[in-house]
């Protein structure tokens, strides 16, 4: 693949994944949602935080079923 191809589609997957998510800042929920009013957000008894879906990833987190 050329090495300009390869820069601009490492680019867009980098943009793609920067999406902004939010989770339940229990440190023990295992989800991350799309939307800050997602039905599985309304059983969070902490606070709602704004991340990206890379840190969300990175912290081992995955999308909520409600969302799939």
């Amino acid at each position: 693949m050329k090495p300009l191809l390869l820069s601009f589609l490492l680019i867009i997957l980098n943009l793609q994944t920067d999406k902004t998510v939010y989770i339940c800042d229990s440190g023990k929920a295992p989800r991350y949602h799309y939307k800050s009013n997602c039905r599985g957000l309304s059983n969070c008894n902490y606070k709602t935080v704004k991340t990206t879906l890379t840190k969300a990833k990175k912290e081992g987190k995955t999308l909520c079923k409600w969302e799939d």
